[in-house]
């Protein structure tokens, strides 16, 4: 998302990405960003909740024409269902999600992808 973002903007195509995981999205490094702390997969707001769906996107485009500085991530206050009781489900190591954080070194399929893209 932030490569195809970082493209359009280099011709001329103002862009904005709206994002629910943080170490994702500065690590992908965006011309503009915005953060909501919800789960996973539900980054435009709670389920069924129309109110908190049209906060979310337009405290989104808000943001969008208030960001200056190329890279910028705006974080929205928004709380899912009021408390943060989800994150103790997300993060657990024995639940449905066991991510780890992310490692911010290159990462290769193949010893030949590795060696293409060092340009060895």
């Amino acid at each position: 998302m932030s490569l195809i973002a970082r493209h359009l903007e280099s011709h001329g195509i103002p862009t904005l990405c709206l994002a629910s995981a943080l170490d994702i999205i500065e690590a992908g490094n965006p011309p503009r960003a915005v953060f909501v702390d919800y789960p996973l997969g539900h980054t435009t707001g709670q389920p069924f909740d129309a109110a908190d769906q049209l906060n979310v996107l337009r405290s989104a485009m808000t943001a969008f024409e208030a960001i200056k500085t190329p890279g910028e991530i705006v974080h929205l206050p928004n709380q899912w269902n009021g408390d943060d009781t989800w994150r103790a489900k997300a993060a657990r190591a024995d639940g449905d999600d066991t991510r780890q954080p992310r490692d911010m070194s290159p990462q290769y399929q193949t010893e030949e992808d590795r060696r293409l893209a060092e340009g060895g």
